[in-house]
């Protein structure tokens, strides 16, 4: 193939553009902020886990303290009943019947309240348990959108470059015959970005191997726009005054 020293010389700046797309492109999937958000959703899943917990712990002791409370004012009730119908019986046998309930229930009547204010406290416990978790949750959200800000303005700067980048790319490559720009595409995928490569002082930039013996003189004995490919990587060999030939 046959192609100006001009022309192949583009080449070299197509690409230093694409290895330099590549490198940004690669900056917005390797961002700090992808992975803190990734770690941060995974302590807002526990967070989200132990307060569905803790709301089922309080739940489970509002339950049981409204059964107390029930309890309560129904041992309550018997109690002022039993001194209403205290008060207006005169039947000794009635008296004395009612004295033996009424000491029951109080004795009753204060063993609930012994355990209303257990479970009472037991309550105040959760709750506050589910304050703090409530507390880590909000701060966690502050931070997952603080975090978020900071990527989105990272990434709508590495946007930028890649626009500018692209742009420039697209200049540049307009500038090439294409058939030769057809030959950077495949090697560039072929070649897992390594495409062209200056010569410089006799050393392939691609690969670092040094041009010694038959591959030398060949190069040395092909015509400037004759396309010379690296016996090595197979990189587009472009030379210039640098290539020490």
């Amino acid at each position: 193939m046959k192609a100006s020293p001009i022309e192949q010389k583009e080449l070299l700046r197509l690409q230093a553009l694409d290895i330099r797309l590549q490198q940004v492109d690669h900056q917005t999937r390797a961002l700090a902020q992808h992975a803190e958000l990734t770690a941060l959703a995974g302590t807002a899943d526990k967070t989200r886990m132990s307060l569905t917990t803790l709301h089922g712990e309080v739940e489970d002791v509002r339950l049981e303290l409204n059964r107390i409370e029930s309890d309560v004012e129904v041992v309550e009730k018997r109690i002022k009943r039993d001194d209403e119908r205290l008060q207006t019986t005169s039947s000794v046998k009635d008296v004395q019947a009612l004295d033996t309930e009424l000491a029951a229930l109080r004795k009753r009547l204060l063993a609930l309240e012994e355990i209303e204010i257990a479970v009472m406290e037991r309550l105040e416990e959760r709750e506050a348990a589910v304050a703090v978790v409530e507390a880590e949750r909000d701060a966690l959200a502050a931070r997952v959108e603080e975090t978020e800000i900071s990527r989105d303005a990272d990434l709508a700067t590495l946007h930028r470059q890649l626009e500018e980048l692209r742009r420039d790319r697209a200049v540049i490559a307009g500038t090439i015959a294409p058939d030769l720009a057809s030959l950077y595409e495949k090697l560039f995928v072929s070649g897992h970005g390594n495409a062209a490569a200056l010569l410089r002082q006799r050393t392939c930039s691609g690969c670092t191997i040094t041009l010694t013996g038959s591959d030398l003189e060949s190069v040395r004995s092909s015509a400037a726009d004759e396309v010379l490919f690296c016996p090595d990587c197979g990189a587009i060999l472009v030379r210039t005054e640098e290539s020490g030939i």
